[in-house]
């Protein structure tokens, strides 16, 4: 059908993510691409731990008990005896935007002659524990942690997390409560992202800036950021309550409400613009508006936030694109550090580190 690898490969990952396994050749159909065409993207992905493999099934790594194989103990004593370090890392997802921190994470772990092992919870709270005490067993010696939903409603950040016994690095998220865990720390500065948005939107005109964003640690930011952008800037209230927007696929009930509300910000409201997170929503939204006739960006402007699907949508969305890579290295670093002897004294204060995202210019903006 023509379409990039990049957006074959993102679609394989979005079919596979919601149904768990799927055989290739379902795949090669849905595509609408030949059989080899199918498997060479299916071995790509493979190859870099976002998916598995094997007798002509491809499966979502949560899905497969032994992600942390055995072997990974065995491999771990004698790394031990050579001084090598092993990290073992949770994290939520193994593709999309925690992929790209893993791959940060991985090349820091290769810069430092280090292993890097991985557990996916894939966004089951319970799963968080499961995945850490696995991670422990195989004998890690520090743990880069990105429990699954808000932290304030994550058990593994309240209840005995500085007591794992090994270095512990939190990866974007944030601890609970009005002051900071004595933890290091890593996150992209969402609120940061969502101000360059709105500024930018800002200085192409438009005064009513609506915002639809997911409940989520990530939306938390962008909600926050939203916000103050609008008083820094002098843009007043927000024009509407700010959207909550679902999955199409896990929630169409919640996906239809949401497309609703936007149609009527732009028709009642006079709302000229928006920001949403994340970008797959976005791209769906759009297709919303256009079935209503609202065009974009003709008659109406969209910055997406993560970036991780922007760049393949009609138009091209501008998007907020946070630094998951550099997030996975830093963090990485940071833990690394940490096992190279630094002590948490008076000269090696625990670290928290919020790294900037960056605004990506595309076609889904036009003056007001």
């Amino acid at each position: 059908m023509g379409t990039s690898a990049e957006h074959r490969r993102r679609r394989i990952l979005e079919v596979v993510q919601e149904r768990g396994s799927v055989r290739v050749a379902d795949l090669a159909e849905e595509l609408d691409v030949a059989p080899v065409t199918a498997r060479r993207d299916v071995a790509a992905l493979a190859a870099q731990g976002l998916l598995v493999h094997g007798y002509g099934v491809v499966s979502w790594p949560d899905q497969v008990p032994s992600y942390l194989p055995v072997a990974v103990g065995q491999a771990r004593r004698a790394d031990r005896a050579r001084g090598i370090p092993t990290l073992g890392m949770l994290v939520p997802s193994g593709a999309y935007y925690f992929g790209e921190m893993v791959r940060g994470a991985q090349e820091a772990a290769t810069a430092a002659d280090a292993r890097l092992v991985v557990g996916i919870s894939g966004y089951r709270r319970s799963e968080d524990h499961v995945q850490v005490r696995k991670l422990l067993e195989a004998g890690v010696d520090g743990l880069l942690l990105t429990p699954s939903a808000d932290p304030g409603a994550v058990d593994i950040m309240t209840d005995g997390i500085e007591d794992l016994g090994v270095p512990v690095v939190l990866v974007e998220r944030r601890a609970p409560g009005p002051f900071p865990l004595p933890l290091d720390r890593v996150c992209s500065d969402h609120s940061c992202g969502a101000f360059l948005a709105v500024r930018h939107l800002a200085a192409l005109g438009h005064r009513r800036i609506a915002l639809a964003a997911h409940q989520s640690p990530t939306g938390a930011g962008v909600r926050a950021g939203y916000r103050s952008a609008l008083a820094a800037l002098a843009l007043g209230a927000p024009p509407v309550p700010v959207i909550d927007t679902f999955s199409l696929r896990s929630n169409p009930a919640g996906f239809e409400v949401a497309a609703e509300q936007l149609l009527t910000a732009i028709r009642d409201c006079a709302v000229t613009a928006a920001l949403i997170h994340n970008d797959v929503d976005a791209i769906m939204l759009v297709r919303r508006l256009r079935a209503a006739h609202i065009r974009v960006p003709e008659e109406f402007s969209v910055v997406a936030y993560d970036d991780e699907a922007a760049a393949t949508a009609d138009p091209p969305f501008t998007a907020v694109q946070p630094p998951k890579r550099e997030v996975g290295l830093t963090a990485a670093r940071l833990l690394l550090g940490r096992l190279g002897g630094a002590r948490r004294d008076a000269w090696s204060p625990w670290r928290q580190v919020d790294l900037l995202p960056r605004l990506r210019i595309r076609d889904s903006c036009r003056p007001a």
